[in-house]
């Protein structure tokens, strides 16, 4: 908060004779640290668990495994061939798995 050197300093009797009505008008002008809030403005915004997605289209395009990648026998991710640790009963095994 600035303060204003300039002006004149209240002494000690100056600040007692401040009666109690000026007191009380000050502290009810004084904001609330309440926040009125739509609670359900607020939950618009959130989406919760479970929520019903069945009109919701989900448009993905799925490629086939190419030539230089391999299914993990594992994890069952697609990795390039350069993350083979090794092969186990004909599947491949990724690095990730295999540490």
């Amino acid at each position: 908060m600035a303060t204003d050197y300039d002006a004149p300093r209240k002494n000690d009797d100056d600040v007692n004779e401040d009666s109690i009505e000026e007191l009380k008008n000050q502290q009810t002008n004084r904001q609330s640290a309440v926040v009125d809030e739509d609670e359900a403005e607020a939950a618009e915004g959130f989406e919760l668990p479970g929520a019903d997605l069945s009109d919701e289209e989900l448009q993905v395009r799925v490629l086939p495994a190419q030539s230089d990648e391999f299914t993990c026998g594992e994890c069952f991710l697609v990795r390039h061939r350069s993350q083979v640790s090794r092969e186990e009963n004909g599947m491949f095994i990724c690095k990730d798995c295999d540490s």
